[in-house]
């Protein structure tokens, strides 16, 4: 489902145009100071840099973004698509230099103004059947994975905390290989009562627990709309969380492991919520 939903009330309102170039050409940069090689501090709720093929490409043909920079190697910019920006020329050597460090860009960068986080009850009523809820999971490369799975098996939504779990920074957006910009973003303050309102409206709540000896396949079955809670890796969900779930369900795994990682059992958890087919909403 294309990442295009009502936007939360109360968000800020866009800058003056002249400030986010929106088309044509970035030029090539002009030599400054030193400094402003230096990889740039992200602030959070302010722009971020997404990098790699994948995830730029994604975020290019997302209407709802707007974009402040964009970056290239001459190699990386031969194989992009005629689009409607054309990015600055720089040395894979000075892209290294603005970008945080590790970063494998694959000589291709932009810097563009975060998502708005959609409302939960947007996104119900927009008619979602398939949500995952994120209780506290912090690690970006989990996130991105979870994204990314969300993606391949239909669904439309990722609840997360307001505090306790992490922005969507290009580390997030890299491993998502572009999943960020279909998958909604939706923020609560409070996890339990967001699975209450879930469950007020028709989803099925099904939390992951090792300890549980339901398995997952008879939690979800049959379902007409999920939700699917996972907790972080070690502690997993909450106490509040899990007693906020309809019920709680297991992935069966061999003896001599004891649990998986969250994005693993993430994408495990969405093909078995999937298995009835697709949503088309």
């Amino acid at each position: 489902m294309a990442r295009n939903h009502t936007k939360r009330p109360g968000n800020r309102p866009p800058g003056p145009p002249g400030n986010r170039p929106q088309s044509g050409h970035f030029g090539r940069p002009e030599r400054e100071s030193a400094g402003r090689d230096k990889p740039e501090r992200e602030k959070e709720g302010g722009p971020v840099w997404l990098w790699g093929t994948h995830a730029v490409q994604a975020a290019l043909a997302n209407p709802d973004r707007q974009f402040l920079q964009f970056l290239a190697t001459e190699n990386a910019a031969e194989r992009l698509p005629r689009g409607r920006l054309t990015p600055q020329i720089i040395t894979g050597k000075e892209m290294d230099q603005r970008l945080p460090p590790g970063a494998v860009h694959q000589g291709i960068a932009i810097k563009a103004e975060p998502l708005e986080p959609v409302a939960l009850e947007d996104l119900i009523a927009e008619g979602a059947t398939r949500i995952a809820v994120l209780d506290q999971v912090s690690d970006p490369h989990n996130l991105g994975a979870i994204f990314r799975s969300a993606a391949a098996f239909g669904f439309s939504g990722l609840v997360l905390q307001t505090r306790n779990a992490p922005p969507i920074t290009g580390v997030v957006a890299k491993s998502a290989a572009g999943a960020i910009e279909t998958i909604a973003e939706v923020r609560t303050v409070n996890i339990a009562r967001a699975l209450e309102q879930l469950a007020e409206a028709g989803f099925h709540t099904v939390g992951l627990a090792g300890e549980s000896t339901r398995s997952l396949d008879l939690a979800v079955k049959g379902a007409a709309k999920i939700a699917v809670v996972l907790g972080a890796e070690g502690p997993g969900l909450r106490p509040a969380v899990a007693k906020a779930c309809a019920e709680l369900a297991r992935i069966p795994i061999a003896a001599e492991m004891e649990s998986l990682n969250v994005s693993n059992a993430a994408a495990i958890a969405f093909y078995e919520a999937s298995r009835g087919g697709f949503p088309t909403a």
